[in-house]
């Protein structure tokens, strides 16, 4: 199955989250190889929604929250530079919707 394109991808999950330099759990340096910085989280929203289109997701597990998948594939670097990614979604059961939970190097 394909996640919609139109999931919701919460713009504060970018700039608040992956693009910044964290302690623990840091994933703005393995973007950066990438390309993709706090000046352009919209070039990251793009590449995710194209992995999300190509790529098929993979039912993980269920719980309270509702169903998550996995979405592997390769993130298109602004820079020409590719990334094997793991992406983590959420069909959520209270609205249906499918919500961008996370992204993990693979």
């Amino acid at each position: 199955m394909k996640i919609p394109i139109d999931a919701i991808i919460p713009e504060p999950k970018l700039t608040q989250y992956l693009l910044v330099e964290r302690s623990r759990n840091d994933k703005s340096k393995f973007l950066l190889l990438g390309g993709f910085t706090q000046n352009n989280p919209e070039d990251l929203e793009l590449a995710i929604r194209e992995l999300i289109a190509q790529n098929d997701a993979v039912e993980d597990r269920t719980d309270r929250f509702g169903t998550f998948y996995e979405v592997r594939g390769i993130l298109k670097g602004v820079n020409g530079y590719n990334l094997g990614v793991v992406t983590i979604w959420l069909h959520q059961s209270v609205d249906l919707q499918f919500r961008f939970i996370t992204l993990i190097p693979d």
